[in-house]
């Protein structure tokens, strides 16, 4: 490639960056980066469940309501915290379960504003997730609590959200590019 037409590249390149594409002059990005963005984060808290409630489950004789109660036992919290008013604040594993959720829903949201490959691979395998979690939920009697449908509805969110702030974002380049 010659070194005029290299110049004319980097130069329309800088100039959509200027009017705000995500597109810059070379591809910037680490092989890790690509991982995180592709790995669908709502799937860290449903592993933990899976593990968790698998293992429990096996361990118990396939009596699932030791999960169910283990996620609510208020006998044997997580965290205990004393409040100003004198009574106890009482965290129990779900309360952890959930709270690990929102913050990668969080974190989940922030990266669906990203339009590319990644994104799109991001909101299949967000899809799968919440797949998962819905034949779990409606088939396995360990996964029939609240905490795990929050975090079902989580990874939905999820999926929802994504899809339409990238269909937002990506029409936004479209209008951007259009305009010379």
């Amino acid at each position: 490639m010659s070194k005029d037409r290299l110049g004319v590249q980097e130069t329309l390149a800088i100039r959509q960056a200027a009017r705000g594409g995500r597109r810059g002059i070379v591809n910037e990005g680490s092989p890790m980066g690509a991982i995180f963005n592709v790995f669908p984060l709502i799937l860290v808290p449903v592993l933990t469940y899976n593990i968790w409630a698998f293992g429990a489950t096996a361990a118990n004789n396939n009596d699932a309501s030791a999960v169910r109660t283990h996620l609510i036992n208020q006998e044997h919290p997580w965290l205990r915290v004393p409040m100003a008013s004198g009574v106890e604040w009482i965290v129990t594993f779900g309360d952890v379960l959930v709270v690990l959720s929102m913050i990668l829903l969080f974190v989940e949201l922030l990266k669906s504003t990203s339009t590319g490959t990644a994104a799109i691979f991001n909101h299949a395998l967000s899809m799968l997730v919440f797949i998962i979690c819905l034949v779990e939920f409606l088939l396995h009697p360990a996964f029939a609590t609240s905490t795990f449908f929050l975090i079902m509805v989580m990874a939905l969110l999820d999926v929802l959200a994504g899809v339409v702030v990238t269909i937002i974002s990506a029409r936004r380049d479209v209008e951007f590019a259009g305009q010379h």
